[in-house]
């Protein structure tokens, strides 16, 4: 997630999927329906665009190599691909810079919550907490197992982090009694890795996975 392209239109504040399919494209692509409310997303500079690149070639071949050892398993690993939210609604969606998930019956299906084990989103400057505290928020409540969140350094164009949430459902029975989770679903930081501390991103969920520094440099 980055800054907007261009100018916004002027649109309503919610609109259904069918609306949203009558745009041009180049405006409907900068667009997440959030239980029918516009979010606009945001996009660029070019080192978000490029990492979120590197990182999906390096899931792609880490699912790759994991089905050739296991034919049985079958995993999809998508870069800004909409994620629709309940069974067949589709004016309540969100936009992953990456994801992970299950194969699917047949091709060109939407993508469902329901089968997706990994979302990410590489975090520009110019990201605010509030924003991805937001979204995470949607990630959570849908039930996705994983969350990876990718920052970049300020000064050069670099990783300096990717840290890796998991899913957790079960802290409202540990909390006083009379007080109640604001959400039913969190996730808790579980992995985190830096080039200055770790040679690669290693971690076993949803398969098991290791990537270089290397093989994400700009």
């Amino acid at each position: 997630m980055a800054s907007p392209r261009g100018e916004r239109p002027d649109l309503p504040e919610h609109m259904t999927w069918e609306e949203l399919e009558q745009l041009p494209e180049e405006i409907a692509g900068q667009i997440e329906l959030w239980d029918g409310r516009v979010v606009w997303l945001r996009r660029g500079p070019a080192e978000h665009q490029e990492f979120t690149n590197l990182l999906w070639s390096e899931l792609r071949r880490c699912a790759r190599e994991n089905m050739a050892a296991d034919p049985q398993q079958c995993w999809r690993v998508h870069t800004e691909t909409n994620v629709f939210f309940g069974e067949s609604e589709k004016s309540d969606f969100v936009t992953p810079d990456f994801l992970i998930h299950r194969c699917l019956p047949r091709p060109y299906q939407d993508v469902r919550a329901a089968d997706v084990l990994l979302v990410g989103e590489v975090l520009s400057p110019s990201n605010t907490q509030t924003d991805m505290y937001a979204k995470q928020a949607r990630y959570a409540r849908a039930g996705i197992p994983m969350y990876w969140e990718v920052t970049l350094e300020r000064e050069r164009s670099a990783i300096e982090m990717v840290r890796a949430f998991a899913l957790e459902t079960t802290h409202g029975k540990l909390l006083p009694p009379g007080v109640h989770p604001l959400r039913t679903a969190n996730y808790l930081v579980t992995d985190e890795w830096s080039p200055k501390n770790s040679d690669a991103i290693t971690i076993d969920f949803p398969f098991p996975i290791h990537i270089p520094w290397s093989e994400l440099e700009f």
